[in-house]
């Protein structure tokens, strides 16, 4: 759906770097998964210097602003680029969200077994999957149609 008008490649290319955000933050989620699976250890990928960057403290919540007040709010900037940047944002949240009811609620209930594993390794893919399809849409200049999450994007993005 391009109805605001036509993406630069400049456009295209800043709109799918923002989904690195939930990509960075569901990397805990999927420890297990990319251990079982694909035989990768989450210490290898903390290596990155772009995931130590972010994973040191305060980090993220910064970003989060910068992205909301910076990108978001910020009329002058594609409207493109901004839905992405609040899609991004909000899909950040919702895993956010999931930590906290897991920390506190979830995970002294579960414990960690078989249940717990399946429920991390499903919220990793179902973000791999949101966030891929996301960039590639943003990569074709389309804005990425995720329910519930691209509406409230656009309540967002005026």
């Amino acid at each position: 759906m391009t109805w605001r008008g036509s993406n630069t490649a400049q456009d295209r290319i800043f709109a799918s770097l923002v989904y690195l955000v939930p990509l960075l933050d569901v990397l805990p989620f999927g420890q297990s998964f990319l251990r079982e699976f694909l035989g990768i250890n989450l210490s290898a990928l903390m290596r990155f210097p772009l995931v130590q960057i972010y994973y040191f403290p305060f980090v993220p919540f910064v970003v989060f602003f910068a992205l909301f007040l910076l990108v978001v709010r910020n009329e002058g900037i594609h409207h493109f680029i901004r839905f992405n940047a609040m899609q991004a944002i909000l899909i950040s949240i919702v895993l956010s969200l999931f930590g906290i009811i897991w920390q506190y609620v979830l995970g002294p209930i579960l414990g960690g077994g078989l249940l717990t594993q399946t429920l991390f390794n499903t919220v990793f893919l179902g973000t791999l999957a949101a966030a891929g399809y996301s960039v590639v849409q943003s990569a074709l200049g389309r804005y990425a149609e995720i329910p519930t999450i691209s509406d409230a994007a656009y309540t967002q993005v005026r």
